[in-house]
């Protein structure tokens, strides 16, 4: 009887520590698949406000050159277009705002933003234009060289 009992206690101590074991490696499995799942979305919010920063210098460029040159034929499509391109923007940063900790991405974004933003004030002259295009690409690449740099850490 003594043996009985001690076979009965030994089947059920293996089934605990085996549901133990089994409840940890669930934990691990979804542990990994939400962390994979963030660093899929951090890397969608950087991609998604690198291209939408993209666009709007573009797009300022395009407004500010045709202003300099005095084309009123299609002026109002630029200014429409730069319009739109810098409310795309907007959801893209929040985005990065809120899923990166990283300080030195997210002020490395707003700079992004803000030089491409400035664009519209520094038209005054060509080269003034190009200077500030100029400038709102490096603070491009100084974003993406941040968020690579954060995202191959994380």
């Amino acid at each position: 009887m003594f043996a009985t009992v001690v076979a009965v206690l030994g089947t059920l101590l293996g089934a605990v520590v085996a549901g133990a074991f089994q409840q940890k490696n669930a934990s691990r499995t979804q542990r990994a698949a939400a962390d994979e799942q963030l660093r899929r979305e951090r890397l969608e919010a950087v991609t998604a406000l690198a291209a939408a920063g993209s666009d709007h210098r573009r797009a300022m460029w395009m407004r500010g050159e045709a202003e300099l040159a005095g084309a009123a034929p299609g002026l109002e499509e630029l200014r429409l277009a730069s319009h739109a391109t810098r409310s795309a923007i907007t959801r893209p940063l929040v985005a990065v705002q809120v899923l990166i900790p990283d300080l030195a991405v997210r002020t490395a974004a707003k700079d992004m933003v803000v030089a491409a933003y400035c664009m519209r004030d520094d038209a005054h002259t060509t080269e003034a234009l190009t200077a500030a295009r100029e400038t709102a690409r490096d603070a491009h690449d100084r974003f993406v060289d941040a968020a690579a740099a954060f995202l191959t850490a994380a």
